[in-house]
């Protein structure tokens, strides 16, 4: 007699998704003690638009390298303010591997960090305006040169602008020469700003 495969998947099939899957269940389910059902309810969130508040929160807390991964690619989906200001947040953590994870999803969401794009390149903290460019270097928008350009215009912290300048050697056009010029001006004594400076001036002017 032929088998007869069971018409449920193999991920319905999994115990740990075995759960209630309305959304309510799911955000009650990233505190279960099983990182298993927390990690399939990371996912299934993907199809709540309201659940960004609930994943940030959990995000914070979670110790699972596994649980937090899917966490954070959900929250690159769902990409809503919430979830970048969640992920802003995220940036100030103590917890260096939180501050990374956090700067790469941010990296996958030019359209919802372009908005406060401005805002981060002025934080009080200069960590966060490096962290900041760090994800222009990935950041698909086409504004990305203009906020170089005036993050070495104006940025008093020299690692801050040394961190612009080295990204603008490789994206930037003939437009932010001048620019590269007055950093030069405005840190005369600094020698590595001169150097990388020259370079992106160099490599612009080769291109």
């Amino acid at each position: 007699m032929a088998l007869i495969k069971s018409s449920r998947s193999a991920d319905s099939a999994n115990p740990a998704r075995e759960q209630e899957r309305d959304c309510a269940s799911l955000e009650k389910n990233l505190s279960n003690p099983s990182s298993a059902t927390r990690r399939w309810a990371a996912r299934d969130l993907v199809n709540c638009p309201g659940s960004s508040a609930a994943l940030v929160a959990c995000l914070r807390s979670e110790v699972e390298p596994s649980v937090r991964e899917v966490i954070l690619t959900t929250l690159t989906r769902l990409g809503d303010s919430t979830a970048v200001t969640g992920l802003v947040e995220c940036m100030r953590s103590e917890d260096a591997a939180l501050r990374n994870e956090a700067i790469e999803a941010m990296k996958l969401l030019p359209d919802a960090v372009a908005p406060i794009m401005r805002d981060l390149l002025a934080d009080a903290n200069s960590d966060m305006r490096i962290f900041a460019v760090n994800i222009l270097e990935s950041l698909k928008h086409p504004d990305v040169e203009l906020w170089l350009r005036e993050v070495i215009e104006r940025d008093p912290h020299v690692n801050v602008c040394a961190t612009a300048v080295d990204l603008l050697g490789e994206v930037g056009s003939e437009g932010a020469l001048e620019s590269l010029r007055h950093l030069k001006a405005r840190f005369a004594g600094q020698t590595y700003i001169q150097f990388a400076a020259d370079l992106a001036i160099k490599r612009i002017l080769e291109d």
